[in-house]
């Protein structure tokens, strides 16, 4: 039978409106509604006009019903800045990442999940340093994020939106921590993101993020105490401060100019006046919009095991995505930015990602 969620989910997916859908499909005005509502069982002519449109597979519209998700709580990185296409385009991201997760963990032993609940702890900083304490990281600099997170569980997966307003987002589902990461922005910016969604699957778990007003600016603590330990901080960097010595300085932790400049201020290593100061110059170079000397984009170990397993058997992306019923381009778009490129990634960490098929 014809699935209208599977409609919705790809439409929406598109960013289309149902009356802009049919008007491109060559149908009623009322054609789409009434579909995704159930009230009508589409012909072979209808199904397959939709699906030249939004360029899915017509097998997509027959599988079982997507997972939900519950939008309240999805952990958005720039939620206030999203119209509600970019978000409805997201969450069915997240949908599809639901289902692509569940065809892996069919095939694969992924890590098991290692991700405490800290939802008891209010101050940021101190959820940060029991986080690190319980994943035996000490203070030290973090070498390869993303791989850190998927050797404790958490499954990371990319997005192809191209815009800045969707740039990460986080949920729970089924015992489960997901993170996507759009790479969109610098890498830097990237792994802050990455970060910023730990802290609410660590201190936001329970609860209903919309009714949170304080819970970005609590994820965003925590990531700059996470990346950024006050001691190691402290220790490495000495007086005076510098933008020069900013710039040298954000290399060992991987972060933006202006995050290591604002984890100063807020250690009191620089006076208000100092920190404005910073900013002003980092602006003039180019460190306000982008970072003109950054750091390589971290990728996945998780998806680059995967994909090199399953092409050992000549299965590959476009196998994968005709198994799904997928565009191939949902397929990559889900794990492209995290395969392709590889950084150093330090012996230690990687010896604990575990995949066994």
């Amino acid at each position: 039978m014809f699935n209208p969620k599977r409609l919705t989910l790809a439409r929406q997916r598109r960013r289309l409106t149902a009356r802009s859908l049919a008007e491109q499909a060559f149908l009623a005005a009322d054609t789409i509604s009434r579909l995704e509502k159930g009230q009508n069982e589409p012909d072979e002519n209808t199904i397959g006009s939709i699906a030249r449109v939004l360029d899915y597979p017509v097998g997509f519209f027959y599988l079982d019903d997507p997972e939900d998700l519950d939008s309240d709580a999805v952990s958005f990185r720039s939620f206030s800045k999203m119209s509600m296409k970019e978000r409805q385009a997201a969450e069915s991201a997240g949908q599809l990442a639901l289902s692509l997760s569940c065809w892996i963990e069919e095939r694969f032993s992924l890590p098991a999940v290692d991700v405490p609940d800290l939802g008891q702890e209010q101050d940021p900083a101190i959820a940060a340093y029991l986080v690190r304490q319980a994943w035996g990281i000490g203070e030290s600099a973090i070498g390869n994020l993303i791989g850190l997170l998927e050797t404790h569980g958490v499954r990371v997966f990319s997005l192809s939106e191209d815009t800045a307003a969707v740039n990460a987002f986080s949920f729970w589902r089924d015992g489960k921590p997901f993170i996507f990461l759009n790479n969109f922005k610098t890498a830097e910016s990237s792994l802050f993101d990455a970060a910023h969604e730990l802290g609410h699957l660590v201190m936001h778990k329970q609860e209903s993020l919309r009714d949170r007003k304080d819970a970005e600016k609590e994820a965003n603590a925590f990531a700059s105490a996470f990346l950024m330990p006050e001691n190691d901080v402290k220790s490495r960097i000495g007086y005076p401060i510098t933008v020069g010595v900013i710039l040298k300085a954000k290399l060992r932790w991987r972060v933006s100019a202006m995050a290591l400049a604002y984890r100063l201020h807020t250690l009191d290593k620089l006076s208000s006046w100092q920190y404005k100061s910073i900013c002003i110059e980092l602006g003039r170079r180019g460190y306000r919009t982008g970072e003109p000397i950054g750091t390589e984009r971290e990728t996945s170990a998780i998806w680059k095991k995967i994909l090199q397993n399953l092409w050992s058997d000549r299965i590959g992306r476009a196998e994968i995505a005709r198994e799904l019923n997928w565009p191939l381009e949902e397929l990559e778009g889900l794990t492209q930015h995290l395969s392709e490129r590889r950084t150093v990634v330090p012996k230690a960490e990687n010896n604990h990602l575990s995949l066994i098929k």
